[in-house]
């Protein structure tokens, strides 16, 4: 067997780089069933197991380094805290990384975490994979001032991650826990949170970010939302129209159509293409003229039999390119992905201007990358434009604003609820007069909604307009006879006199 030639080419930051791995529980959901594989009861939580990683800057230390078999070793545990597990996976990356296994990573286990506040990357793994298989991006973002977070990609009730809706909804929901440790951090600052993902993982982040507006940044490592646009389709609530964050998208070299057909269901395959779709936030597409898909994980390049299959399986899409491409390769990927986080995370001017420049002008060989850059367009057509159009111009004339956004886009709906909802946070900031522009937008869009003018009674109440007030609860009422709520109203405006 060939020795193993993967070398992480870029130099730390300015940090050393600490690891810490904390066993938590999320008990919102349950992983196990109540009886084990031999059908006894089990004793221990039910709940789901969340082996969570962190790198984070550090001070430097007397400490060791982690290890590539410390690293795998994380496996054992993954799902049975502190009782370690034979996985037939990890017995055959053992042996295919055994030149590998002594190799010293960046991590010191525990080290003392540097002072200030950092932002954050959480960090979705590919199809399966554990939280680690791009550890060498994870230290190298770390040691330039970022907390990065992972956890293994799992199915909902299994360690195996399912190519389904459930799988992906596993790993968003796993995403959302992640965000939420993060806030229990002292060294992490929470309004800047990225995510990065590879292949499965990136379609899961894709979804995270869609369903949660707390990620500013996106980075897809040949992310599966290229492969399997069906999902997306399926799922009907990640509106690409609505995204406005920036998107850093690698993809492989080579992925022939019938490659495509062999690996994917013509249902998985029929979606939208989201990189046509994404408008609304900045856009980089990463070529990687000489990484195949699996080398856009730092432990896959390490493992023999990998290789091996790309030499000999899929030896067309690796073509001529050898391991130092490999290494090259993924330097430029880790290089880009930390220049992208510093432009939107850090806003650096310098790293904004590195991302407009050709491969060459930041001394990456032409045929080793092809990049294009898009910028956003104008926000997308959303409430929240629809709040920033009325701050600008002002709340006389809401429909005239609802009027020519959906000139700008024929689909956009104001649901009742949500604007009930905003008027209800004017009411709380002592803007009455803008709570009743809405709550009449509300009734004009809304005509038959018995509890839009109980809304916009309690509104009239609030702004001293005592008839106003009476004459919606009347008309609530005219709607909704059992309007318990209207009926209320009118009864204490009564003992007020």
């Amino acid at each position: 067997m060939a020795a193993a030639h993967f070398q992480f080419l870029e130099a730390p930051g300015p940090y050393a780089v600490g690891l810490k791995v904390v066993e938590q529980f999320d008990y919102t959901r349950v992983y196990k069933s109540t009886r084990d594989a031999l059908g006894a009861q089990h004793g221990g939580p039910r709940a789901r197991p969340i082996q969570t990683l962190i790198w984070f800057p550090a001070l430097p230390s007397a400490g060791t380094a982690m290890t590539i078999a410390e690293y795998l070793k994380l496996w054992e545990t993954e799902t049975s805290f502190g009782k370690p597990t034979g996985i037939p996976a990890m017995q055959e990356a053992l042996a295919g990384m055994q030149q590998s296994l002594t190799t010293s990573m960046w991590a010191v286990l525990n080290a003392t975490p540097a002072a200030g506040r950092f932002p954050v990357v959480l960090y979705a793994p590919s199809f399966s994979a554990a939280a680690w298989e791009n550890a060498d991006l994870c230290e190298y973002l770390a040691s330039h001032g970022y907390i990065v977070i992972a956890s293994p990609s799992m199915g909902a009730r299994t360690r195996c991650m399912t190519r389904d809706l459930a799988g992906i909804g596993a790993q968003v929901t796993d995403i959302a826990f992640l965000i939420a440790y993060a806030h229990t951090m002292p060294h992490a600052d929470t309004t800047a949170i990225a995510l990065a993902g590879f292949s499965w993982g990136a379609l899961s982040g894709l979804f995270a970010s869609a369903r949660d507006d707390r990620i500013k940044a996106l980075v897809s490592l040949d992310g599966s939302f290229q492969y399997f646009p069906g999902w997306i389709e399926q799922a009907g609530d990640v509106n690409l129209e609505a995204l406005d964050l920036p998107l850093l998208s690698f993809a492989q070299r080579h992925f022939p159509p019938e490659d495509q057909e062999r690996y994917s269901t013509p249902a998985e395959r029929a979606g939208p293409n989201v990189l046509n779709a994404w408008k609304h936030g900045d856009l980089l597409r990463v070529h990687m003229l000489r990484l195949t898909h699996a080398e856009h994980s730092s432990m896959f390049q390490r493992n023999e039999y990998i290789w091996w299959q790309l030499s000999n399986v899929f030896a067309a899409m690796k073509g001529s390119y050898d391991r130092q491409d490999g290494s090259t390769g993924y330097a430029s990927l880790a290089r880009y992905t930390l220049q992208f986080l510093d432009a939107y995370l850090k806003e650096s001017t310098a790293a904004k201007a590195f991302l407009r420049r050709t491969p060459e002008e930041n001394g990456v060989p032409a045929q080793h990358m092809g990049v294009e850059f898009t910028e956003a367009a104008r926000e997308p057509v959303t409430l929240s434009r629809m709040r920033s159009e009325l701050e600008r111009r002002g709340f006389e004339h809401p429909r005239d604003v609802y009027s020519a956004l959906r000139n700008l886009r024929s689909d956009f709906e104001l649901p009742e609820h949500a604007l009930q909802d905003w008027a209800e946070e004017l009411i709380a900031d002592d803007r009455v007069q803008e709570a009743i522009a809405i709550l009449l937008l509300s009734l004009e869009l809304h005509p038959q909604s018995s509890a839009a003018y109980v809304h916009l009674g309690c509104a009239y109440e609030k702004a001293g307009q005592g008839e106003r007030a009476r004459d919606s609860y009347h008309k609530a009422l005219e709607i909704d006879a059992f309007n318990g709520q209207a009926r209320l109203r009118l009864a204490l405006m009564a003992r007020r006199g």
